[in-house]
């Protein structure tokens, strides 16, 4: 009990001798302020009070101000308060109560009462701190499990196209952190993106080729270039992997709807529906280019929305680094120099500033998650 700090207001010095000596023989620390502003001040001060005794009738900043001060701050709107009064008008009691305080106590003092009412003003607020504790705790749990299942869904339809173009190993992990690098850095040059925002880029990011589970392996493994006619079907994958995307949309806000009967949607649910909707705008937006010559809709400039303008720099800078069917592996530095070549016409000026300052990182990233050797490599190394 030693530890616990008792904040009393009054302007009366009487009054606060007696509340301070009774409060002290009960072994709490006691700290006082005879004004309005000078309460306000100790009420945010480490250690903040476990309770406030708060006398009403003051000059200047009266305790109903005070009261709605501290209910007002994030700081002190948890701390009991106890009115403290010469007043016992029923109104009066009412209206404290209303503005939020714990309990009212009328003047003169009388010692059993005062101290029974702090004690149990302790205790009540005691068990409502577990009890926001608990709900804290609960929630972080409840985003947990959401992350936990958005993270699932995703990482298994990723896996899903993956199985269809098994040259490309760890290329799904990689463009994640090539966007999450580029978003942030962009953060920092202007770029309004909240941290929410940032998070769900990153992790719709792996769905951007899902769309390519719709090709054909003749077209999707074919070691040399494509006939026109097999470009055209290749593009599709975009629009594709967006279709798949919003199929998966619809199931999920189907299921949520008649598993709550509800209009709102619980926040894991209206989470993954975010989720889904930046990888179904990544999946048909990330082969559009700046200057308009792109797919599949030829948008330009910035009416490509920002989440295909990371991905399509995140995307062709891994291609190029990384071996596939139809090319061999580019050096670091000859794929930087090649989206630096596609600045104001395949990529976004801003997001090539950004990938110039972040390229030690992109390195970085490429070689932490590189691919292992195929399998005809490691028979070829065995042999």
């Amino acid at each position: 009990m030693g530890s616990t700090t008792i904040l009393i207001v009054d302007d009366e010095p009487a009054n606060l001798k007696i509340l301070a000596a009774t409060l002290g023989e009960e072994g709490y620390r006691v700290i006082a302020a005879t004004d309005g502003p000078t309460a306000l001040r100790l009420a945010e001060r480490a250690p903040v009070p476990a309770l406030i005794l708060l006398d009403l009738m003051m000059p200047g900043m009266d305790g109903w101000e005070v009261l709605r001060h501290l209910r007002e701050n994030p700081v002190t709107e948890h701390i009991p308060v106890v009115m403290v009064t010469a007043l016992s008008d029923e109104k009066d009691e009412r209206g404290g109560f209303e503005a939020g305080a714990s309990d009212y106590i009328t003047k003169p003092f009388r010692d059993p009462i005062l101290r029974a009412r702090v004690r149990t003003q302790l205790e009540a607020a005691g068990m409502r701190a577990m009890l926001r504790h608990d709900l804290a705790r609960e929630k972080q749990l409840r985003d947990l499990e959401g992350d936990l299942m958005q993270t699932v869904v995703i990482r298994s339809l990723a896996h899903l196209a993956e199985t269809r173009d098994p040259e490309t190993g760890n290329h799904i992990l990689r463009t994640q952190k090539y966007v999450r690098t580029l978003a942030e850095d962009l953060r920092q040059h202007g770029w309004e993106m909240s941290d929410d925002y940032v998070r769900l880029l990153e992790r719709s990011a792996p769905l951007h080729d899902i769309g390519k589970v719709a090709i054909h392996d003749s077209i999707l493994r074919k070691p040399g270039p494509l006939t026109p006619e097999e470009w055209v079907k290749m593009k599709t994958h975009a629009p594709e992997g967006a279709k798949a995307i919003e199929r998966a949309e619809a199931d999920v806000y189907k299921e949520a709807s008649e598993r709550w009967r509800e209009t709102e949607l619980d926040d894991k649910t209206r989470n993954l529906l975010d989720c889904l909707g930046i990888a179904k705008e990544i999946a048909m937006r990330h082969h559009e280019r700046w200057d308009g010559s792109g797919y599949p809709d030829g948008l330009a400039g910035e009416q490509i929305p920002r989440s295909g303008r990371l991905m399509a720099l995140a995307d062709v800078f891994d291609a190029l680094i990384n071996k596939r069917c139809y090319k061999q592996a580019w050096s670091h530095e000859a794929a930087r120099d090649e989206i630096l070549k596609g600045r104001g016409s395949h990529f976004d000026p801003e997001v090539v500033a950004a990938f110039e300052r972040c390229y030690d990182e992109f390195c970085r990233i490429a070689q932490t998650f590189a691919d292992g050797p195929t399998d005809d490599e490691a028979e070829d190394r065995a042999a």
